[in-house]
């Protein structure tokens, strides 16, 4: 008798941990123009209470036509931007911790940003759970995207 108490409890147990998992939500895909600033969206959902001294944002970013990934940016507890490589002084801060946002803005973006971005959203112990990605396909000349607005 006690072995179907326990097969019950087990299984009211785990219909409740379905529920837990990190929650990241983004915009997909987005265009820009060349030499703008673009602004990277990325929101989140945590089974857990949000905790400012634990959580870690992690951006990272991936060429077209490649499978390797680079870093982009790091929170935790504080913005770190990178300090080399194609973004460094390009990346800044756009999110609020307790608003849920882990958003950034790529400042003056160049054809080289083509790619797809990646955030990651960790707040322990809520760790588990799917990452966003924004999908950057298409850059524009202003030249071009000034055109393109008088025929549209």
């Amino acid at each position: 008798m006690w072995l179907q108490s326990d097969s019950l409890l087990c299984a009211w147990a785990l219909a409740f941990n379905k529920v837990r998992g990190m929650r990241i939500y983004t915009s997909g895909n987005v265009e820009a123009v060349n030499g703008t600033d673009i602004r990277l969206k990325c929101t989140f959902q945590s089974s857990s209470p949000i905790n400012p001294n634990n959580i870690v944002i992690s951006w990272s970013f991936r060429p077209l036509n490649l499978d390797q990934e680079e870093s982009v940016f790091h929170y935790q507890q504080k913005p770190y931007p990178p300090l080399e490589g194609p973004f460094r002084k390009r990346v800044v801060w756009a999110g609020d911790v307790m608003g849920r946002d882990a958003s950034i803005i790529l400042q003056q973006v160049k054809f080289t940003y083509n790619g797809t971005y990646i955030c990651q959203v960790k707040n322990p112990p809520d760790v588990h759970g799917m990452v966003g990605k924004i999908r950057q396909s298409e850059l524009l000349t202003r030249a071009t995207y000034f055109i393109h607005c008088l025929f549209v």
